[in-house]
């Protein structure tokens, strides 16, 4: 995807299908999820924990492959809000240059969607910005899971927890 010392960092593919309900965006796969090719691999990112919580069913200790099977098998979908930025590092605040991801093509794919969660600030700005207002899709911030965001994982849990009545049970 990139050569990890700078320059242009290329975002993944998303993760949905045509029975995606929930759509939860982040901002830029940081490197160490460029490197595993792998969305949320960071050890300290709590995505996988949070949602865990949320699905009530532990996907952290699933492989790679298995989690996302069972987040699109409850109708959870991932991908980002930016298709590739300059950024030296993982951190939000270093990124230039972004290119914007066809939110709202994605959006139009997908029939069954009913909500649309930011993991985190810049995620949840340049989201709303790109999607604007579409009928019928609720728009939902929610505090980052990446460990640079220094709030306690319970406090974090406690608002991600909202998204429980969104999933497929």
């Amino acid at each position: 995807m990139t050569d990890h010392t700078g320059g242009r960092r290329l975002g993944f593919a998303p993760v949905v299908d045509a029975e995606t309900r929930l759509l939860i965006l982040g901002s830029l796969p940081g490197d160490a999820s460029l490197k595993a090719a792998q969305y949320y691999a960071h050890p300290l990112n709590a995505f996988w924990p949070l949602i865990s919580e949320v699905l009530g069913e532990d996907l952290v200790t699933l492989r790679y492959e298995q989690r996302l099977d069972r987040l699109k098998a409850r109708g959870v979908g991932l991908w980002d809000v930016i298709a590739s930025a300059e950024r030296s590092g993982s951190l939000d605040a270093a990124i230039r240059s972004p290119e914007a991801a066809d939110l709202r093509g994605l959006i139009g794919s997908l029939p069954r969607l009913r909500a649309v969660a930011f993991n985190g600030k810049l995620a949840a700005k340049l989201g709303r910005r790109i999607i604007g207002d579409v009928a019928g899709v609720g728009l939902i911030d929610l505090p980052s899971s990446s460990p640079a965001h220094a709030i306690p994982l319970a406090g974090k849990a406690n608002i991600w927890n909202s998204l429980t009545d969104l999933i497929e049970r």
